[in-house]
């Protein structure tokens, strides 16, 4: 506890993330990184060309510690700090299957009812298995969709095998049910999330869409350690959205608040300003649930935090069978070496099982996280580098104990 109340003290740590650390009892391991293992990251970073990293520790429930190392940006030397934004990549998918659980809690949703009877967008080819793909399909990845189509300006999207009796981990999924979400809810992905879970647990810092402060506070991608290219890479999301910002400002119509035919009709608007070969769809410039979401690593961990085990929840969260969904088998698959959730995986260790999930968008960005919910503790590692994966896994193993067979399948 004294070296948190350093930390606090030297402004690495908030005041309010002091307090949960004080919890852990007597011969309980604490998932924050020891001084040795800090003192010898910004070497490991150097050695993978990483130039930032963000982490931020669960303890007995709730955020307790995080920690900023490095710059956001080469180029400027602007440095990594408390109010940081990430790109979470795939870490987004939980976080959004979350949503689908409060609704499904709510009655909104069926979580076992053919999406089509909810929207079918008219990207959507012409076959059978479509009528069978669940919100359950989806969050457990199971929907037998591609992870995203190739061309999807003009290929139309349909299942490579049966929904249901296979795993086929799936981006279109998820985006196909963010629009039946924007259907039954009658509003954007982020006035939803903002309704439903990111105003009441107070992740004020976190959005699948942009805005000048976010833009603002962003890190940016750098490529891999052992890349032959030099220079900044491409910027995929932040060309993208930067783009169609000028055309929500020419509107007056912010980019959080638009729907998926907000983005269809802008679409020949941002083509028109956007770089060559950045921009082919309206999904390109519009929030997506399976890897758009930004946000602090304090923000990430508060939603861990609610996937932890406690008497009582609040009214606006998931309900004790749903949270529980999440983080137990969803479906068998024989000789599969992890289990999926709705949303998570699941691995077993020598501690019992643990709940994770890894993101990475355009090769340069890297970020995982994990959590144990009996046990009261999470940790999510966010780095804007193409070797990012590199450093978080030598974070995990110190902070956790856990060398994840994930890491190397």
């Amino acid at each position: 506890m004294a070296r948190l109340a350093a930390l606090g003290a030297l402004g690495m740590l908030p005041a309010r993330y002091l307090h949960a650390a004080t919890r852990c009892g007597a011969g309980e391991r604490s998932w924050i990184p020891d001084d040795a293992f800090l003192a010898a990251l910004p070497g490991i970073m150097q050695a993978f060309a990483v130039p930032g990293i963000g982490m931020a520790v669960v303890e007995d429930g709730a955020v307790a510690w995080s920690r900023g190392i490095g710059v956001a940006n080469t180029l400027t030397g602007e440095p990594i700090n408390a109010r940081t934004v990430y790109e979470d990549a795939s870490l987004s998918k939980p976080v959004f299957a979350y949503l689908v659980l409060q609704l499904a809690d709510l009655g909104l949703i069926d979580l076992d009812l053919p999406l089509v009877r909810y929207r079918r967008p008219d990207y959507l080819g012409d076959h059978p298995w479509l009528d069978l793909v669940t919100a359950r399909d989806v969050l457990r990845h199971s929907s037998g969709l591609p992870n995203w189509r190739t061309s999807p300006a003009t290929e139309a999207l349909v299942p490579l095998i049966r929904p249901g009796v296979d795993i086929s981990y799936s981006g279109e999924a998820f985006f196909w049910l963010q629009l039946v979400v924007e259907a039954i809810t009658g509003r954007s992905l982020d006035e939803a999330m903002r309704v439903h879970l990111f105003g009441p647990a107070g992740m004020h810092d976190s959005t699948f869409s942009w805005s000048p402060d976010i833009a603002a506070r962003s890190v940016h991608g750098h490529r891999a350690h052992d890349s032959t290219e030099t220079g900044m890479p491409v910027q995929v999301l932040r060309d993208q959205w930067s783009a169609a910002q000028k055309v929500a400002e020419r509107w007056g119509k912010p980019l959080p608040t638009w729907k998926y035919e907000d983005a269809e009709r802008a679409l020949p608007e941002v083509l028109a300003v956007a770089p060559p070969g950045r921009v082919a769809w309206a999904g390109d410039i519009h929030a997506n649930a399976a890897a758009s979401l930004r946000s602090t690593v304090q923000d990430y961990a508060t939603f861990l935090a609610l996937m932890m085990e406690r008497r009582q929840r609040a009214p606006w969260e998931v309900s004790e069978a749903s949270r529980q969904a999440m983080l137990t088998a969803q479906i068998t698959v024989p000789g599969r070496w992890t289990e999926k959730g709705l949303g998570w995986n699941m691995e077993k260790t020598g501690d019992g099982m643990v709940f994770h999930h890894s993101g990475s968008n355009s090769g340069i960005f890297k970020n995982f996280a994990i959590g144990d919910a009996r046990q009261r503790r999470g940790l999510v590692v966010m780095t804007n580098g193409g070797s990012g994966a590199l450093v978080y896994r030598r974070v995990v193993r110190a902070a956790t104990g856990h060398d994840l067979l994930s890491f190397d399948l």
